[in-house]
């Protein structure tokens, strides 16, 4: 058994039965999962200090939308992202204290 409880978070798989969408806008997402859509952001500072990032904060609508019941239970996220938003991916999940709580890179 798995002791880290966290959600997973993979880059470049095709999304599975029970999976989350995180995708960048404008990327083609195919139908079906439930998603949460983030932008690439230009803001100057540390996370600490301009709060959540884009992906951060989409990666907390999604946790909110299973929390609540608006989106189906998912225990992995699949990211469908350009090498630019996959990088804003990884960086929110190593230095945004309530994605790091909440997920993990697979």
């Amino acid at each position: 058994m798995n002791a880290d409880s966290r959600i997973e978070v993979v880059f470049g798989q095709r999304p599975g039965r029970g999976d989350a969408l995180l995708a960048e806008e404008r990327h083609a997402v195919p139908p079906g999962p439930h998603a949460a859509y983030f932008a690439l952001s230009h803001a100057v500072g540390c996370a600490c200090c301009v709060g959540q990032s884009p992906a951060g904060a989409a990666l907390a609508t999604l946790f909110r939308a299973r929390a609540t019941g608006r989106a189906p239970f998912f225990r992995r996220v699949v990211v469908l992202a350009s090498p630019a938003g996959e990088a804003a991916v990884r960086l929110a999940l190593a230095q945004e204290a309530l994605a790091m709580a909440r997920y993990r890179a697979g």
